[in-house]
């Protein structure tokens, strides 16, 4: 069964529901146009929901788009500049690319501007139950000292500063051109917009309830984005609403953030002539948690070694059947199980392309049954001469 390291207890623990065959999973907030920075927790969570599935369970899965454009000069939810909330946009991009690496659509991904009402309600849940106030000047603030354990999946204890839930937008003035595109909604505390932090509580708590099994995200989001989130996820329903954490370490590219105004999309690894899957193999090459500096020169090895995998399936495919590998499937699936440990299992796979004592026709069960989680499209090249 799979474990994984849960950030905020240190430790690796089942995440599967005790008692129950369904996981409930919440992958933090996707931005327009989508960075690779982005769809790396994205493919943890298409790992996480695979391996469940291949184990029994069923994966209900909530991922919420940014869709809103803040015209906040560069301040990401994260708020150190991360420039995400300046490149919001439809969600469109985003499925697509999600889509060209194999990744499998969560059962709900609403768009921000979808789910106002939620964050309405959930703003005065919070005031009543005396974890934010609002403001003579139509602003709603979160009250850190409310919550004593804020810093705790971060690792960042102590004081913080209170956050805003809801932002007044004053209005035009007499005559405006409408240059301002923002949109804004009328809540109860007047004309305003969202706190970015708060998509992250309302859309999980709505569609997958008042506590989930997992909440997956970016590691340089966990503080103070996620910290932030379970504040607000726990004051609203008076319990631990997220039970276990997953963070996706930091990704690079060529030695610069990938999602820090340095947007790498994957429409640019595709007009390089590579396959978009490539993205995926150089990413699974490496642990979920280990921060990744991916360069050109990387993707482009990614793409040779993902041809010439396929290849290789392609001349086993020729023999005659086997059954699967039992000791070379056992090791994988024990690798993918503890932690999701995808080199571990890349490195078990060549070596059973290796062994010349298993039949072409048995590593060819093998690889494929393993695809399945791997999402690498092996079997492309059956029948093409």
């Amino acid at each position: 069964m799979l474990r994984l390291h849960d950030t905020l207890t240190r430790q690796v623990v089942p995440v599967a529901p005790a008692g129950s065959r369904i996981l409930r999973m919440y992958t933090c907030t996707a931005h327009e146009p989508a960075g690779l920075a982005d769809l790396r927790p994205a493919l943890l969570a298409d790992l996480v929901r695979r391996v469940a599935e291949r184990a029994g369970l069923r994966v209900l899965a909530c991922r919420s788009v940014s869709d809103l454009a803040r015209r906040n000069g560069g301040r990401g939810v994260n708020g150190d500049g991360d420039g995400a909330g300046d490149r919001d946009g439809d969600g469109a991009s985003f499925d697509a690319d999600a889509l060209a690496l194999n990744m499998r659509a969560p059962e709900h991904s609403p768009r921000t501007s979808e789910t106002m009402g939620l964050v309405i309600e959930l703003i005065g849940r919070l005031i009543e139950r005396g974890h934010a106030y609002a403001t003579p000047e139509g602003a709603v603030f979160f009250d850190a000292t409310s919550f004593p354990t804020y810093g705790e999946i971060s690792g960042k204890p102590g004081s913080a500063p209170d956050w805003p839930l809801w932002e007044p937008v004053p209005e035009p003035p007499r005559g405006s051109t409408g240059d301002d595109a923002r949109p804004v909604w009328n809540g109860p505390w007047g004309r305003g917009l969202p706190g970015h932090d708060l998509e992250c509580s309302a859309t999980p708590l709505r569609f997958l309830g008042p506590r989930f099994d997992l909440y997956v995200g970016r590691a340089d989001l966990c503080f103070p984005h996620h910290e932030r989130a379970r504040a607000q996820s726990n004051a609203a329903t008076g319990q631990e609403a997220a039970v276990h954490w997953a963070h996706s370490g930091h990704l690079l590219f060529e030695g610069r953030p990938a999602g820090t105004g340095h947007v790498v999309p994957l429409s640019g690894v595709v007009a390089a002539g590579l396959d978009p899957l490539a993205v995926r193999l150089a990413l699974l090459e490496h642990h979920y948690r280990r921060p990744v500096d991916l360069t050109w020169d990387a993707l482009r090895a990614a793409d040779q070694e993902l041809r010439r995998l396929r290849r290789r399936v392609a001349e086993w495919a020729e023999s005659p059947s086997r059954p699967i590998d039992g000791v070379h499937a056992e090791r994988v699936q024990r690798a993918l199980d503890d932690d999701l440990d995808t080199p571990a299992a890349l490195r078990l796979l060549r070596d059973l392309e290796a062994d010349e004592s298993v039949e072409p026709g048995s590593k060819f069960e093998t690889f494929l049954h393993f695809d399945h989680v791997l999402a690498l499209d092996l079997p492309a090249d059956i029948g093409r001469t």
